[in-house]
This record gives structure tokens, sequence and C-alpha cells, in this order.
């Protein structure tokens, strides 16, 4: 089962925005992250978003070798 609710993170605690099935009562679930357009209750801008997204990705970014070499049969191999 997929679904996305929304949530508010207060004093270490995530808020649902509604109640979750009851029949998942127990189980273990998989919970990501995705933080939402807006900052204190304003929408962000255009260029906030991208400045946003460009921090991300400089974050999890990483320098290749320059010897490099991307082989798509080795990822195919099984």
């Amino acid at each position: 089962m997929t679904k996305i609710l929304e949530a508010t993170y207060s004093n270490g605690t995530l808020i649902l925005s509604e109640a979750i099935d009851p029949a998942l009562e127990g189980k273990k679930l998989k919970v990501m992250i995705l933080e939402t357009n807006e900052l204190n209750g304003e929408e962000l801008s255009p260029q906030a978003r991208r400045q946003r997204f460009l921090d991300a990705a400089a974050k999890h970014s990483f320098d290749l070798p320059p010897d490099y070499k991307f082989d798509r049969n080795e990822i195919y191999e099984r």
C-alpha cells in the first residue's frame, strides 16, 4: 500500500493530517520525508525552490575519478 499524507513536525513528533488505516496497527512503515514548498507558511518562489534543489544536489554529489567509464553491460549482469 502506498499513501501520501501531510504531517507537521513538532517537538520531535510527526502530527499527521489524517488518521492511518487501523489495519496498519503494529506494522512497520517506511517514511519518506519531503519538505513542502513553503517556509513559515509562505509559498516559496520558483527561485527559492530552485536554490533549495541546487543546495540539496550539491550536498549529495561527488566527483568521479577521471578514468571512470560507465559500463551498461556490467549493471545488467546477473
